[in-house]
């Protein structure tokens, strides 16, 4: 079954909607413009129940159906990247350093095409609730909006939500009843040694080889202390110091990133890098301290939930696009929270070959957003029938 043909035909002003947010790109929480444009379109649209300033500059906006029934929670993200873009396009950023470089442009227009659809048919029982939320790419917006009572607020029972995925096929969709998406941590070491000419070692305490030495431990917390069956990524990310060939600094500072599924990984993770920054400052005479950033958690999907969402999908794209045994992946996504609160499904959709996630080419493709606006309104149909 291809896409709903009301939905098919917002195609144009879809890609109207998609392109005016991308040349609007706003980071974290500061999303008002592109609430603003949310808030007015879902006016045209005929919805009247708009809450806004939700997590600073989220939406929340309510679909009445038919008759009695819950209430399904629909959510799309709306922040951008700061980076420059390079596409190219004639719609390209017109925001200096900030660019949709992660598809929410596109979330959000299918979100607003399925809006569209849903109010003008109303052909379901209960309520949808849209989530328009900002902060995905750091700040965990959803968390914020979980922890200021959406989901008690307004009633909502189960939630969902779609990412583009450039590295799948257009129209399939992929998820994975349980866990999809790791749980994301960061640490920072910084070591304090003593400087001095570059000639002269010996009269220096070296934070170079402090932080080679603890660098290279770090790495035998994967190959050493975690089942190897299990997933686990510990990544060093960031290394700063020194300022001259002749000069051994006084500094150095380490950053790194942890993925993982555990809460109780998560605590093994923190005690080796603990004792390993102690250990390795010790034995080179430096002093280091380690901060350890519990962020969002992993992402898990209510297997009934999921199980239902990828039927839903088969009757949009057919059997044959639609795998719900694709595994589990190290990213991570703030949806996690939402999850944590209510059942429901984190999916993934293919939007054709293109540049990658988070890369100054990338471009959300407009001929995708219809088959995601179909599978958002088919859900709630589905989910809460007349």
């Amino acid at each position: 079954m291809p896409p709903v043909n009301r939905i098919a035909d917002y195609a144009e002003d879809m890609t109207a909607w998609r392109r005016w947010l991308h040349q609007h790109p706003e980071l974290q929480f500061e999303c008002h413009e592109t609430a603003s444009f949310v808030v007015d379109r879902l006016k045209e649209f005929g919805i009247t129940d708009i809450s806004e300033g939700i997590a600073t500059s989220g939406v929340v906006a309510i679909i009445d159906g038919q008759g009695d029934g819950p209430t399904i929670g629909l959510r799309a993200d709306m922040d951008a990247l700061p980076m420059q873009e390079t596409t190219g396009v004639d719609y390209a950023s017109k925001a200096e350093g900030k660019m949709h470089a992660c598809g929410h442009d596109g979330h959000t227009t299918m979100l607003l095409g399925a809006a569209k659809y849903l109010a003008e048919t109303r052909n379901f029982k209960g309520r949808v609730a849209l989530i328009f939320q900002p902060a995905e790419e750091g700040g965990g917006g959803a968390g914020v909006m979980v922890e200021e009572g959406i989901m008690e607020r307004f009633d909502i029972s189960e939630v969902y939500a779609l990412h583009n995925n450039p590295s799948l096929p257009f129209g399939v969709f992929e998820t994975t009843a349980g866990p999809i998406m790791a749980a994301v941590d960061t640490f920072h070491i910084h070591i304090d040694g003593i400087g001095g000419h570059g000639a002269y070692p010996h009269d220096t305490k070296d934070p170079i080889v402090a932080t080679l030495g603890i660098c290279n431990a770090i790495q035998t917390i994967v190959s050493r202390n975690h089942r190897s069956m299990d997933d686990l990524v510990v990544s060093v990310t960031q290394i700063h110091t020194g300022s001259a060939d002749n000069v051994i600094p006084d500094t150095a500072y380490i950053n790194g990133t942890v993925r993982s599924f555990d809460p109780v990984v998560q605590d093994m993770v923190e005690a080796r890098l603990t004792e390993i920054v102690e250990g390795q400052a010790a034995s080179y005479g430096v002093s280091a301290r380690l901060s350890y950033e519990r962020g969002y958690p992993a992402t898990v999907n209510t297997p009934d939930n999921t199980a239902f969402a990828a039927d839903v999908a088969r009757g949009v794209v057919g059997a044959q696009a639609v795998n719900d045994q694709a595994g589990r992946e190290m990213g991570a996504e703030d949806f996690s929270y939402m999850l944590e609160k209510r059942p429901g499904a984190y999916l993934f959709l293919g939007q054709g070959e293109g540049a990658g996630l988070h890369n100054p080419n990338y471009n959300f493709n407009d001929e995708v957003a219809p088959i995601g606006a179909s599978f958002f309104a088919k859900l709630v149909e589905a989910a809460q029938p007349l």
